[in-house]
């Protein structure tokens, strides 16, 4: 359960984490200082763990820097609920265990600062107390989500397969 961060259609990784930090900022904490800072000049000062990123379609669209994923997460950000993601994206948020959930009704309904919770597993966004079906998360996706991410999974898998 969070409070929504609300951002709008075609939101690209650069103002997720600017490029100007990719060979400078290795750090989560000083990542997490940068997340949305070209979008959001106070949003890293305002983020509290557990909040979500809602945003319009195409979120996550531009290059495939990690860092967009990370940046937010370090943030605190629990998950990013939109309309439509770019692909990469998409697929760096499960590989970086941040969920990322296509909700469209949800998306339009939340207002910045608006109560919001996700249920994954059940497919369900609650805002401000309506419930909105997301579609359930698949189970292999939910385990790397909770394993941290595409790597930690895998050497679970690898170690589970010599045992």
């Amino acid at each position: 359960m969070g409070k929504v961060f609300k951002y709008g259609d075609d939101v690209n990784t650069d103002v997720l984490f600017p490029g100007k930090y990719t060979y400078t900022a290795m750090e989560p904490a000083e990542m997490a200082q940068h997340a949305l800072e070209d979008l959001d000049p106070q949003f890293f000062k305002r983020v509290q763990p557990g909040d979500i990123i809602v945003a319009g379609k195409n979120f996550g669209c531009g290059s495939s820097r990690e860092q967009a994923v990370l940046a937010p997460k370090y943030a605190g950000v629990a998950a990013v609920i939109a309309v439509s993601f770019a692909r990469i994206f998409y697929r760096n948020c499960i590989n970086l265990a941040l969920p990322a959930i296509s909700c469209p009704e949800a998306a339009q309904v939340a207002r910045a600062g608006s109560d919001i919770s996700v249920d994954a597993a059940a497919g369900k966004v609650t805002v401000d107390g309506s419930e909105f079906a997301a579609g359930a998360v698949p189970p292999f996706m939910l385990e790397m989500l909770e394993r941290g991410g595409l790597i930690p999974w895998a050497q679970h898998r690898l170690a589970q397969s010599r045992s």
